[in-house]
């Protein structure tokens, strides 16, 4: 089977927490625009039926040929038709887990200022990386700031897609143009703004080409 890709662009990232009827009706919007994933974050609230939030989601972005990546729950993958899985940090037993899902998936990571977690995704085949954080951020406070020049390394490493993650606005992200990537992971940017369109739009005039 050929492996699925993911595209260059807009990595949106969505919080399952978010009060639904006001998650739906942004993503009404956002599926129409060019996105190249949407990633559903882990945070889920405990009392949410996550399979069927996540069918809805999937459905929803599915028509539009937009992938739905879960982040680290990759056995949520074994009974839904979610398109990927992205890791916060290196899997155990990576292999295996592939071997449980038993389908073609996309598969990614989050990168810091350690070149082995670069070379691990390439070992692998990750379709993916994604650097975090480029920025000082409310939503990245997990992540170290990254370095440009680990960025600027990770290109002779990793032949799949890089995306910069972590505190990128409208306002920095020119900053970022000295950098070779190919897209970037926004979540507030989008998510937060009264017309998502509208920002997704002046994000791709700004992304470097």
């Amino acid at each position: 089977m050929k492996r699925q890709t993911i595209q260059s662009g807009i990595y949106l990232i969505i919080d399952p927490s978010m009060e639904e009827e006001i998650l739906f009706a942004k993503l009404n919007l956002i599926v129409k625009e060019k996105i190249a994933a949407i990633q559903v974050w882990d945070n889920f609230k405990e009392d949410q039926n996550i399979e069927e939030l996540l069918l809805k989601i999937y459905e929803k972005a599915s028509p539009n040929n937009i992938p739905i990546i879960i982040n680290n729950r990759w056995e949520l993958l074994k009974q839904s038709p979610l398109d990927g899985i992205h890791f916060d940090e290196i899997p155990e037993n990576f292999n295996d887990i592939k071997k449980e899902i038993n389908r073609d998936i996309i598969a990614g990571i989050t990168c810091n200022n350690e070149l082995s977690i670069i070379e691990y995704a390439e070992k692998h085949q990750f379709d993916y990386i994604s650097f975090c954080s480029m920025f000082p951020s409310k939503t990245a406070n997990s992540c170290e700031l990254v370095v440009f020049e680990t960025v600027q390394k990770a290109k002779n490493i990793f032949n799949g897609k890089i995306f910069l993650a972590g505190g990128i606005d409208l306002g920095n992200i020119e900053n970022l143009s000295q950098l070779n990537y190919d897209g970037i992971a926004v979540v507030s940017g989008i998510m937060s703004a009264e017309n998502p369109s509208e920002n997704i739009k002046m994000y791709h005039q700004k992304i470097k080409k």
